[in-house]
């Protein structure tokens, strides 16, 4: 009971001080890790490899591993006595990008899609840094027990750039076949903050997105006759137009939304009027109301203009809205706020900054959307050096953003914050 009492009343600077020299450390072969991470990306779904190793460092690290989840998903767990269950979740997959940083690791892999194409493959949204964070929590965590009391489930999740991972380690037992969090962490590289720093949202942070497709119909014929025919191109350019009143006339001024229009095809010749146009659009917003309204407006807008356009009932426009969305982030504030005091005992407080949500996606949502309704907290982690970051500031300009073939984090500091970071976070929640 004493050495129970003892490490529950450890001073957040102790503790702090420990999961610094640790991660001091650790740093060396975690750079090195992180560059074979770098060099050696793969695709959502084709995460083979990646979570092979990410497997073989969690075990190394002392966790109990087991693999396959729901695809190429990896669960680890470390215990540690009665206490609570926090979920650490990285992401493990990369984009088909061709990587132009120049940087010494630089990937230069080629594989093949799910369509048989030959691409480019680049981790160009951080997820090698998300990776060797959480090996390098892993560590800290499994040297400090004596710090701590409880259970720590550490994922690897496979597709989160197809917003699909999540969702198939849940259909898989994540939360009934291991140990159910009360509480979930993750963290995601930012392309615009310095290293050394952290952000953090309160409330919605990442936002619900939304596929949608407009199949709008004609009666083709000659481009000199189009008395005679029924002209998709111009009702397609009416929807387009139409559809941006949706978020400036129908959405309530201060509820955040996005309806944008990323692609338009159809024709093939200057005097043929086509029969078919096709209209791409994401969706984005918070409220689950609003995202219900986007989409109605939608199927009204286009019914309407193509009535308006005299098309017959069997030429009126298709809506098709896709499957793969993803749901908003919700950041627990209460949960926010404990993780923000832990990590800013560990690197600062001035260094803990408060964020703006935006508009992107993420899917680890899903871990807080289940019936066990488990808090979230998912924080933002600089990468780039203080310097660029103020001069960016100063002149106006923007750095490569995440999914850029240009971002490139700054490995050493941004690793060495990111599991300073999480390992203080997952200590102090375990208190």
């Amino acid at each position: 009971m004493k050495s129970l009492l003892v490490s529950l009343l450890v001073p957040a600077s102790l503790v702090a001080a420990d999961v610094a020299s640790l991660t001091k450390a650790e740093l060396p072969s975690l750079v090195v890790l992180y560059k074979e991470l770098h060099a050696n990306p793969e695709l959502s779904l084709h995460e083979t490899e990646t979570a092979a190793r990410v497997a073989k460092e969690l075990r190394e690290a002392g966790l109990e591993v087991v693999e396959k989840v729901g695809g190429h998903g990896i669960v680890g767990v470390l215990k540690n006595g009665e206490g609570p269950v926090i979920l650490v979740r990285t992401d493990l997959d990369a984009l088909p990008v061709k990587e132009q940083t120049g940087a010494s690791y630089a990937s230069t892999k080629i594989v093949k899609d799910d369509l048989g194409r030959e691409v480019n493959v680049m981790h160009a949204c951080g997820h090698d840094i998300h990776m060797t964070s959480f090996i390098g929590t892993a560590r800290v965590l499994a040297k400090l027990k004596d710090q701590w009391k409880g259970t720590v489930v550490m994922i690897g999740q496979p597709a989160e750039e197809r917003v699909l991972g999540a969702r198939f380690m849940l259909r898989a037992g994540l939360f009934s076949k291991f140990p159910t969090p009360q509480k979930a962490i993750a963290l995601h590289c930012s392309s615009d903050m310095a290293h050394g720093q952290v952000g953090i949202v309160e409330g919605f942070a990442l936002a619900n997105v939304d596929s949608v497709e407009i199949v709008v119909k004609g009666v083709g014929g000659h481009g000199s006759m189009p008395h005679l025919s029924k002209d998709p191109i111009v009702l397609a350019s009416q929807i387009v137009l139409a559809l941006q009143t949706i978020v400036s006339r129908e959405v309530k001024p201060g509820d955040p939304a996005v309806v944008t229009v990323g692609s338009i095809h159809g024709g093939t010749k200057s005097n043929i009027i086509p029969d078919e146009v096709r209209l791409q659009l994401t969706l984005r917003s918070y409220k689950t109301e609003t995202r219900k309204h986007l989409i109605e407006s939608i199927k009204r807008i286009v019914k309407a203009q193509a009535e308006s356009a005299n098309m017959p009932a069997d030429k009126i426009p298709e809506v098709i809205v896709s499957d793969d969305s993803a749901n908003a982030l919700y950041n627990q504030p209460d949960l926010c706020a404990e993780v923000r005091k832990r990590i800013g005992a560990a690197i600062g407080a001035n260094n803990v900054l408060t964020r703006e949500p935006v508009m992107g996606a993420e899917d680890f949502s899903e871990y807080g959307l289940t019936k066990e309704k488990v808090p979230l907290c998912m924080f933002w982690l600089g990468t780039q050096p203080p310097e660029v970051v103020a001069e960016a500031a100063a002149k106006g300009t923007t750095l490569p953003s995440l999914h850029s073939p240009f971002f490139k984090p700054v490995p050493e500091p941004t690793i060495e914050t990111g599991v300073k970071a999480m390992a203080s976070a997952v200590i102090g929640l375990m208190k």
